[in-house]
Formats: C-alpha cells, sequence, structure tokens
C-alpha cells in the first residue's frame, strides 16, 4: 500500500514567473531565488519546483502556527452546528469594499483567506495564472525533453490545481471569468474580460478532470500528489458542483454529468484496493505519524525540527476556548443501535449529558467530543477530535508543547478514504432518485456507509462502553420524525452520516450550500440551537453556583420550561443548558448563497471601460 506524504516544511518554494532579464553589469549576478523564465523549464525536475507552491495552498491540512484559514475546527465554525454566547454570528449584509488578496509565497496562511460565511478564497486568480503559465511552459520548453508519459502527468497536475482553483471559485462566486490561457498584462481586453457563466466554467473543470483522471501517475513519490489523492479530491469538487446545480435548479443535465465524474473518481480510489477502514476514527487526526494509517490516502505532516507546526491540536486540549456545538448537532447523532434517539432500544437513548451521548451513541461521538461538560465550550460541549487522548490528563497542569501553544505536530489528513465512500454513495444516491440510474442497493450501503460504521474501535473507547454501531439497511430505514418533507429517507440517512463524520472539518457548511438548505442557519426554527447538553449543575459545575450567575446561569427542563439559577434553587438546576445571551442571527436571504465581488474590483474595471456584473441579489 503506498500512502502520501506531504512534507511542506521542505518543500522549496517556486516564485512567480518574473520573466526579466539580468542587467549586464558585473555587480549584478543572477538571482538565485527566483524563476528566471528563459533560463528555467530544462527538464521534469525544474517543473516539479515550479508546482511545489501549489502544495501549501490546497494542502493546508492544520495550517500553521497559529494561521486558521482553510483549518478544522478553528477555521470551519460557521454553520448549524455550532453556537456561541450572545447574538450568532451573521452573514454579510452589505457589498464589501473589496474581495481581493495578494497571494503570499512565504508560507504560513494560503493566500486566499477563508471566507467565513463562504468556505471559499477570495476574488484573485493568481493560482489560475500560475497553472496556466505552468501549462504553456510545458508544452512549449519542457515537452522536449520529457517522455509522453512524464508529459501527460505534468500537464495532468497543472489541469488539476487549475480545476481546483475554479470549483472552489465558483463555489464562492457562482460566475466568474474563465482563462484557460496566460493572459497577456497589456491584453486588457482579456484581463477585464466579463464573469462566464458558471456551467462553462465548470464543464472546463470538467474536462481538465477527466484529463487527469486518464493521465495523472498513480505514484509520483511520497509527498507528491497521484492520481489517487486527486480522484478523492475530484469526487468531492464534483458532488458540489453536481448537487449545486440539482437543487439549485440549474442545468440538470449537468448536474448529472458531475454527478457521473463524481462516482467515477471516487471508484478510481475504491477500486483500487490500496485503502481500507483498519484505524480508529480518532488516530485520523490525532495521530504524530498517518503514514501507516490505511485509510489515509493523501496528508500533511508536521515537525517541530523543521518549524512546521500548528495549533488546531492546542484549540482541542480541552484548556482553550472553543465555539461549542448545539443540542441540534448532538441530537442528530444516531444510537448505536442504528436508530434515531426518539425510537432507540438503546438503554438511556433519551438521554443527552455528555457522558450517556458518548455510550449510546455512534463511537465518533465519543471519538470527537469529551465526555464530560466543559466550560471552555460556549455549549459546554468541547470537541477534542484533533487532539490525542492523552491530552485531557494535563487539563489544569502544564500541557507539553506538541498539545499546547502553536507548537502541535500531530499530522493532518488531507484526503481519506471515509469521505470518498460518503462522496460516492450520495452521488449515486442523487442519480438513482433523479437522474434514472441505478438503485442504491445494501451491498451499495456495506461498502460505504457500514464499512465507514465498522472502523475498529481503541482500547479507551471500549473501556467506556462504546460500541460500534449497527448497519444501515435498506429494508429498515430509521423513521426520524426531523427529517425534512422533501428529503427521502434514505437521503436523510446519507446527509446523517456526514454530519457525523465531518464535524468541525470544512463539510457542514457547504453541505447546506449545496443542498440548498442554508435555512437551517435561522437559528429561529429549533431551540435546540439555543442549546447545549442535559446538565445537572450541582453536580457538574458547582463553582457556578454563585452570585456571579445568579440570573445569567439557566436550564430549560424536559417539559421546556426556563428554570434561571437565582442564589438558593441549585437544586433545581437541572435540564438543558442554556447558551448565555442567545440571539438569533441578523436575518438573511438566499442571495448569501453566493458572494458579492467588491465595490473595488467593479470600479477597476469601469476605470478602463469595462463591466464586471455584480452577484445577483447584491
Amino acid at each position: 500500500m503506498k500512502l502520501n506524504r506531504i512534507k511542506i516544511g521542505s518543500i522549496i518554494l517556486s516564485a512567480v514567473l518574473l520573466g526579466t532579464g539580468c542587467n549586464k553589469d558585473v555587480l549584478d549576478r543572477p538571482d538565485k531565488t527566483k524563476v528566471i523564465d528563459k533560463d528555467f523549464w530544462r527538464n521534469e525536475a525544474d517543473v516539479r519546483l515550479y508546482a511545489n507552491d501549489f502544495y501549501l495552498n490546497y494542502f493546508v491540512g492544520y495550517n500553521t502556527f497559529y494561521g486558521t484559514a482553510y483549518a478544522p475546527l478553528v477555521g470551519y465554525n460557521y454553520a448549524d452546528d455550532f453556537t456561541s454566547e450572545g447574538t450568532q454570528g451573521g452573514f454579510e449584509t452589505i457589498v464589501p469594499t473589496t474581495r481581493g488578496t495578494t497571494p503570499s509565497l512565504t508560507g504560513g496562511t494560503p493566500a486566499p483567506d477563508i471566507l467565513t460565511t463562504y468556505s471559499g478564497p477570495t476574488w484573485n486568480f493568481y493560482w489560475v495564472r500560475k497553472a496556466n503559465i505552468m501549462l504553456n511552459r510545458v508544452d512549449t520548453k519542457a515537452k522536449a525533453n520529457m517522455t509522453e508519459t512524464e508529459y501527460k502527468h505534468w500537464t495532468a497536475v497543472a489541469r488539476f490545481f487549475r480545476g481546483y482553483e475554479y470549483s472552489r471559485l465558483v463555489s464562492v462566486f457562482g460566475d466568474v471569468p474563465y482563462f484557460d490561457v496566460e493572459v497577456d498584462p497589456m491584453d486588457q481586453a482579456m484581463m477585464y474580460k466579463e464573469r462566464t457563466k458558471r456551467g462553462e466554467v465548470m464543464d472546463k473543470v470538467y474536462l481538465d478532470f477527466e484529463y487527469v483522471l486518464d493521465n495523472m501517475r498513480a505514484d509520483d513519490g511520497k509527498g507528491y500528489v497521484n492520481k489517487y489523492a486527486a480522484a478523492a479530491l475530484i469526487s468531492n469538487l464534483m458532488l458540489f458542483e453536481g448537487s449545486w446545480q440539482k437543487y439549485h435548479g440549474l442545468d440538470q443535465e449537468r448536474a448529472k454529468k458531475y454527478l457521473g465524474l463524481a462516482l467515477k473518481a471516487a471508484e478510481v480510489v475504491m477500486n483500487s484496493g490500496k485503502w481500507s477502514f483498519s484505524s480508529d476514527f480518532k488516530s485520523l487526526f490525532a495521530s504524530e505519524d498517518l503514514s501507516s494509517n490505511a485509510e489515509v490516502i493523501f496528508f500533511r505532516t508536521y515537525n517541530d525540527a523543521l518549524k512546521v507546526t500548528h495549533a488546531v491540536g492546542s484549540y482541542s486540549n480541552g484548556t482553550e476556548g472553543q465555539k461549542g456545538v448545539n443540542l441540534d448537532l448532538l441530537k442528530s447523532f444516531i444510537c448505536n443501535d442504528g436508530k434515531v434517539w426518539q425510537s432507540s432500544a438503546v438503554a438511556n437513548a433519551s438521554d443527552f449529558s455528555m457522558k450517556s451521548l458518548a455510550e449510546t451513541r455512534d463511537p465518533r461521538f465519543e471519538a470527537t467530543f469529551m465526555n464530560v461538560v466543559n466550560t471552555a465550550s460556549s455549549t459546554l460541549a468541547y470537541g477534542h477530535k484533533f487532539a490525542a487522548r492523552e491530552v485531557l490528563s494535563y487539563i489544569g497542569k502544564t500541557y507539553p508543547a506538541k498539545w499546547s501553544s502553536n507548537t502541535n505536530t500531530n499530522d493532518a489528513p488531507v484526503a481519506r478514504l471515509g469521505e470518498v465512500v460518503l462522496n460516492w454513495i450520495e452521488a449515486k444516491q442523487i442519480l438513482a432518485e433523479f437522474f434514472g440510474g441505478a438503485a442504491v442497493t445494501q451491498a451499495d450501503l456495506d461498502k460505504s456507509i457500514n464499512a465507514v460504521r465498522n472502523r475498529p474501535l481503541d482500547a479507551d473507547a471500549i473501556a467506556k462502553g462504546v460500541k460500534k454501531t449497527a448497519p444501515l439497511l435498506l429494508g429498515a430505514l430509521p423513521n426520524d420524525p426531523q427529517r425534512d418533507a422533501d428529503v427521502s429517507p434514505l437521503m436523510w440517512e446519507i446527509r446523517r452520516e456526514r454530519r457525523m463524520e465531518f464535524v468541525y472539518e470544512y463539510a457542514r457548511l457547504n453541505d447546506i450550500r449545496r443542498w440548498k438548505k442554508l435555512d437551517y442557519m435561522n437559528f429561529s426554527r429549533n431551540v435546540d440551537y439555543s442549546l447545549g447538553p442535559w446538565v445537572n449543575i450541582k453536580k457538574d459545575l458547582p463553582n457556578r453556583l454563585t452570585k456571579a450567575y445568579e440570573g445569567v446561569l439557566k436550564v430549560r427542563d424536559a417539559a421546556g420550561n426556563t428554570i434561571t439559577y437565582n442564589g438558593t434553587n441549585g437544586d433545581a438546576m437541572v435540564g438543558y443548558y442554556m447558551v448565555p445571551k442567545f440571539a438569533n442571527r441578523v436575518s438573511f436571504t438566499d442571495r448569501v448563497y453566493l458572494s458579492p465581488v467588491g465595490l473595488n474590483q467593479i470600479q477597476q474595471y469601469a476605470d478602463l471601460g469595462y463591466i464586471l456584473a455584480q452577484t445577483p441579489g447584491w
């Protein structure tokens, strides 16, 4: 089995192609830190060096140091899973002055800063240009010194990253200018071209990705992108666009086509036999070395000796503050008998204390959250998914460097089999429901959702009484009273599986956006968004029964009554924890599915006599 390590800390960054010559003055020397276009592109090694720069931008992992962009937990905590104290963070209400950024080649935080509410890059085409330059130079310069296989591989690498960037840009803005060649900065008409229709852009991406699957090497050496890593990511990107086209009522033929490619890409990985579910869930995120993890297709490695560290583990250590998960998410976790809590036969299935939830729910619950309440979380439900179990033993003590500050060294999965199979089963079900595709069978569930549920348990989980979740059976799907009327029972369970699998990761906001379910972010629709787990304050948080919390500390009992601490009623403070000063976010409309373009970007076009249309609704 071939696993791939991304050694970001040891990659030599390529620089922007300047294309400038050197002064003939004898004191001038060639700059050894920049790529001189006319002297470069001699062979495959040069091309590889140039492509290295993409890795920091696309394979972020846990980011570096205190970086949060595209990092789980710290970068992705805006979704219906999370509730903060006070008024909830809202979607933007006015067009920003600018939506552009300047790319950085120095490492650390990747060039496009995360847009909290859109989960993607800003209005910047640097990475598109970089990919197009690579395509041009491989074709016009390097090809002469390459074999046909090498040429196709490096063309595939460039097309993969171009398709990746356009997938993300489209997910944020919809229509965007499409460039498939290096643009001459003097050609203003090309530089300031109008936005290309979303479907036309994604048709080009589709062709790029098809080429990648057909031509990228199956193995390009340790730490370098290959066909399987690319296929895993393509399955995700094409599922996003195919389901967006479907649920947003756009082009249904395109939806079918993109979903078909998501299916195909996932099968490239699944049918290879190279990866398996032989690791417990916790180990995927909290291990110092993922090189032997059979579920991980591609990952980013961290090493304190190379000064490549992160802080995500620290923010999962039981002491650092977190935006907590709400009762709505807690209730969504399936019981280990495979049933929803309302109909489960598991003892204490309706007990929403953290300890009971850890024992009665799918094992991913116990691997994701502490099994006791923690005041470092805004809801008292504290996630420790990205730190090893040992970390909890340091609460109240001095943490070792690997679990404190920004010196964490646990590796970060970038692509894993669990995501691939869940992409596959969802794409297959959408095709079956709406496009005449083959119906999902029990065998399909067994090699996707049920394979995920059958991951091994580690010793700590077993000691706590955690059990594997029963398989999802096509003939006995859970009857969830909370299911949306417009979602089939099987699709509901597929979506539930994603919600349990990807807590704190990139997926939830992207998922509800592509399903056209952004109304889930309206927390007035369900009181559970304002609540945390079931608590007995006198037992769980006795130090809060003080004067400082009088009139502030509140719980909601099983009958829906609010009990406020008054200084004398500590024994009565039993119920769902009420998030202090909770208020819903400012109301929003469907326009926030897509980002507006900044006023500066529109003005730049106008100053030169061109038109850049604003995103609809803005």
